[in-house]
């Protein structure tokens, strides 16, 4: 069938908004193109399924989600006398289309684990640079946006920033499909209350109590769904399990993977990699959930006990052991756990990390600051949330929450 026969003119049915129109054949493009529908393959939460069962959701669900958010939040600043230009419309609603295309699969764990030396949004860049190579330089002006060089910075605050598109449909995204009411805003409110002043998104004053609902809502989130203990155990597993396996493999032992995989736990790649060596990009733009998940399954029944134990922990979810609290870990008592798991499970003292580990992990509730959520008042006057809410207390929002934890296996005797 020849490309002009092509119905372009989609609609997807999200659960979350409904009907999502695609808004014309570049975008459709697009979408259509093995880099974007990649994401299919790959769950926005990674791991939390294990916790909340629902959340099976992928981030090809957020990228049209975002996407969607981004056409009305640029309609409401037409309607309100802003200059938007259908190429601006069609550029930005593509750059934040495109803004996860960079994910690997469980992301924060292949990046501490296989692609270290870069993180997803630097190849959700060079990803964007081929598209726009294959598109005859039609994505030009969403390049520009995307790494904010386009002259009307706005544009690139509504993909990243403290109020983005982005953060709007991750939240109301991840609370539908976790079930995780505390999660709810009213992304609605906040894109009619939208206002751009200063070449900065701000936000009305009558929106302000939308905008103090949407900072409380993501603080909720993030305890309870994106830094839950238990899915915080898992990631740390899968990290682990990962970082074995391309130990092992560099080891010249025989691995099970496939061809996607197999590369990257041969190789250590670099930034220069991603933009110069057509053979790695290729290798990413194959790597998604199913690669790993395959890997583990066999992994399971590896001859070497660290893998094959960690692998059979997440596929049969036997999750290690988590204590987590707001004091530092005790280095003593740690030390003394350490020697009984290294003990039981015959481990050497460069093993012992990988099924005995400590850390802390630390989220903001708001930065005041260069990217802060502005609030435009009638006279003109625009300041920050964090200034003019009676409902959140500055300071406690502007300071790091920090969490200390510990992991190790169930069942060892202490």
């Amino acid at each position: 069938m020849s490309d002009k026969k092509v119905n372009k003119r989609k609609i997807f049915n999200d659960p979350v908004y409904g009907f999502i129109t695609i808004p014309n054949e570049l975008v459709f493009d697009v979408i259509e193109h093995p880099y974007f529908q990649r994401l299919r393959r790959i769950k926005q939460l990674g791991l939390t399924h294990l916790v909340y069962p629902g959340a099976l959701h992928t981030r090809f669900h957020h990228s049209l989600g975002a996407m969607h958010l981004m056409g009305k939040a640029l309609l409401e600043l037409k309607s309100k006398g802003h200059r938007v230009s259908d190429e601006e419309m069609t550029a930005a609603q593509i750059a934040i289309l495109l803004h996860d295309v960079g994910h690997g699969p469980y992301s924060h764990a292949l990046e501490h684990a296989i692609v270290t030396s870069l993180h997803h949004e630097e190849i959700s860049a060079v990803f964007i640079k081929k598209l726009n190579e294959h598109f005859n330089g039609k994505l030009d002006l969403a390049l520009e946006i995307f790494e904010n060089c386009y002259h009307r910075h706005f544009f690139h605050k509504l993909i990243s920033s403290q109020f983005d598109m982005d953060r709007l449909d991750y939240l109301k995204r991840d609370s539908f499909f976790t079930g995780v009411s505390e999660g709810v805003i009213n992304y609605e409110r906040l894109l009619n209350m939208l206002e751009v002043a200063n070449d900065e998104p701000v936000i009305e004053a009558k929106g302000i109590y939308s905008v103090e609902k949407f900072i409380t809502a993501r603080r909720l989130m993030y305890w309870q769904v994106y830094l839950h203990k238990t899915v915080l155990v898992a990631e740390y597993m899968i990290t682990r399990a990962l970082k074995r396996a391309k130990e092992l493999s560099l080891q010249g032992e025989e691995l099970f993977s496939t061809p996607a995989l197999s590369f990257f736990l041969n190789h250590d790649v670099s930034k220069n990699d991603f933009e110069n060596n057509p053979e790695v990009l290729a290798h990413f733009s194959n790597l998604d959930d199913y690669d790993i998940f395959s890997a583990l399954k066999v992994w399971v029944n590896h001859k070497d006990m660290i893998l094959s134990e960690l692998s059979k922990a997440l596929v049969n979810r036997r999750l290690f052991k988590i204590e987590m609290g707001n004091e530092k870990i005790d280095e003593s008592w740690f030390a003394e756990l350490q020697d009984r798991v290294q003990s039981q499970y015959q481990l050497k003292d460069d093993e012992v990390d990988y099924f005995c580990f400590a850390d802390h992990t630390s989220n903001y509730t708001y930065q005041p600051g260069s990217d802060r959520i502005n609030i435009l008042f009638k006279d003109g006057a625009v300041k920050d949330i964090a200034e003019v809410s009676d409902q959140l207390n500055i300071n406690v929002m502007g300071k790091p929450t920090t969490k200390y934890f510990v992991c190790y296996p169930k069942g060892v005797d202490f």
